[in-house]
């Protein structure tokens, strides 16, 4: 590929043919303004913030989509460009509700931060009178403001990359807006809850169902007993919320934190992720050897459940019976822990911290028998540790709280895309082969959409898949159903790069967004952590092994399909 040589504010820049102005002008370390522009998600240049002046075009361009050529010339902060912006942020700001310090996103928006920026006037236009829509809150996992809406479809390129589908523009000209088809409300709609659109947001018109006031409630009071427990990617996003770099470790921290809300105890859902794998490695071997639907799909992931539920519901047998790890947790806190400690399950308040908001609806469905009271993201835990005023940088590390503390790096490394299937491996083969001695399988790893591999393990070649992103979930059945793709066991995650990338994670400003590779930094965490454990299988935990004694037998036993196991159904929305 040719290099083409360029100038942007003078300064000397040689990129790649078919580089963006944009693209051209980071390297060079020259930030140009952005909204609707999201790196991998949406680039469409219809916000105009970026528009600049290039040699050979007529007037101001986007810069994120105008490709660069031999010679040019590029300013990218003359006044003519500054004015265009400060502008396009009035007009904005016009059908915008300016109701900023009540907002989810206050200190943490895109268009405040640009509009401060740029000295823009918010009331140089006059305020449209027609901002008085009511705000969806029909989902239990997502809301929707359109008075905060830009119109910048970042959200509906996030739901489009998704496959689902669920938002898009109505309307035409002035009276344009976002929202699902027929202005159905989201719960009617075929929105699967991954919250995608939350982190593509860069104001504060989508944002989680809060349920953070139930939380304080239960914690306050002396007939309660709480407990929390939290995901494995939580560990790896939580410190972004206080400045930390990306992908660092701060599981000791966040314990510290969470002991110091209230009167709680703090376990760890890497302890069900491990009780997950030996039930799940258990039914892919009971499938393959008895002859039973595959391939066989992980089901931890409430999003990609409920998007087979809708779309496919002729892949329903193929998933596996096994509840999510948060499931799980509820039922082994409502049963044995319950009987263990003498406390009526009524009195016994769950709460779970997780990365996503599809848990969020999880909690809701009727299988799930309401065993976890509540889910709470991992930016809605930053607020309430910022409003119980916990200086959580300098928090000592301290552990979980017995008996579920211990967990194996199998469990840990549930939150990354590829996880899931590594720790089910490392069961299954060993299972299989008692002599099977590899604990670590890299052909899994790693961000790529798609991941395929075959492994021989007594005997047998098993062929896995991997996928994240619903999107490639999708091109992985339309594979199945037209036979192209031979798989035994397929690990699919509703958001792209695995739970780290999760609807309830952290959001981060796009200078960050754009430039750093989260999903990346944030699953590497999760690895090292994985690596430093002696105990990689989650076979070879204490904690499951004494659960298997000492309750549940064996995996996929009577018992444990009563409490750890659960079924699926055709949801047809539209």
């Amino acid at each position: 590929m040719a290099n083409i040589n360029l100038k942007i504010n003078n300064i000397p820049v040689t990129v790649p043919e078919g580089t963006t102005i944009l693209e051209a002008a980071r390297l060079a370390n020259i930030t140009i303004p952005t909204l609707c522009y999201l790196k991998d998600v949406n680039c469409v240049g219809s916000c105009r913030m970026c528009l600049v002046e290039a040699t050979g075009a007529r007037g101001l361009v986007a810069a994120c989509v105008y490709p660069v050529s031999e010679g040019m010339e590029v300013k990218t902060n003359t006044e003519k460009c500054r004015t265009s912006r400060k502008m396009t942020l009035e007009l904005l700001l016009s059908k915008h509700k300016k109701k900023c310090l009540s907002c989810e996103r206050n200190h943490n928006c895109e268009l405040q931060r640009l509009s401060a920026e740029y000295e823009a006037d918010e009331d140089y236009f006059e305020t449209d009178p027609g901002l008085e829509h009511p705000i969806d809150v029909s989902a239990p996992y997502v809301v929707r403001d359109r008075d905060k809406c830009i119109n910048c479809t970042r959200c509906v390129a996030a739901c489009q990359k998704q496959s689902v589908g669920a938002i898009g523009p109505i309307g035409r000209g002035y009276v344009s807006h976002i929202g699902s088809a027929f202005e159905m409300t989201l719960m009617e709609s075929v929105c699967v809850g991954c919250g995608q659109c939350i982190v593509a947001c860069p104001v504060g018109a989508l944002k989680e169902r809060s349920t953070v006031d139930e939380v304080w409630n239960a914690i306050g009071d002396p007939q309660k007993k709480v407990v929390f427990f939290t995901a494995p990617s939580v560990r790896a996003t939580l410190g972004e919320a206080f400045g930390l770099p990306v992908g660092t470790n701060v599981e000791g921290k966040m314990v510290a934190a969470i002991r110091r809300l209230g009167n709680v105890e703090v376990f760890n859902m890497d302890v069900t992720a491990d009780l997950t794998i030996l039930e799940e490695a258990n039914e892919l071997i009971a499938r393959i050897q008895n002859g039973g639907t595959m391939p066989m799909f992980t089901s931890c992931c409430p999003g990609w459940v409920k998007f087979v539920e809708q779309k496919y519901p002729e892949f329903i047998p193929n998933l596996s019976t096994c509840k999510s790890p948060q499931e799980m947790f509820g039922g082994l806190l409502k049963t044995y822990y319950c009987e263990k400690n003498g406390i009526d399950p009524k009195d016994l308040y769950v709460v779970s911290v997780i990365p996503c908001t599809a848990k969020k609806y999880e909690c809701t469905r009727e299988e799930m028998n309401g065993e976890v009271n509540n889910a709470i993201t991992t930016r809605e835990l930053a607020r309430m540790i910022k409003t119980a005023g916990i200086d959580f940088a300098n928090l000592p590390d301290e552990k979980f709280d017995d008996p579920f503390a211990t967990c194996s790096g199998g469990g840990t490394i549930f939150g990354a895309t590829g996880g899931v299937m590594e720790a089910a491996l490392r069961v299954a083969a060993k299972t299989l082969d008692g002599d099977f001695k590899v604990v670590e399988f890299p052909e899994v790893r790693g961000t790529t959409p798609i991941k395929e591999a075959t492994y021989s393990v007594a005997g047998r070649e098993i062929r896995v898949a991997v996928a994240s992103g619903l999107g490639n979930a999708a091109e992985i059945l339309a594979g199945i159903k037209d036979g192209t793709r031979h798989y035994d066991f397929v690990e699919i995650m509703a958001c792209p790069g695995g739970c780290v990338n999760g609807g309830g994670q952290p959001t981060l400003p796009d200078s960050v967004r754009n430039t750093v590779n989260l999903k990346d930094l944030r699953a590497q965490a999760l690895y090292a952590s994985d690596s430093n454990n002696e105990l990689r299988r989650s076979s070879d935990s204490p904690v499951i092994e004494t659960l298997y004694r000492d309750y549940f037998g064996a995996p996929n036993s009577e018992k444990a399909h009563e409490i750890l196991h659960t079924h699926y159904h055709a949801d047809k929305r539209i």
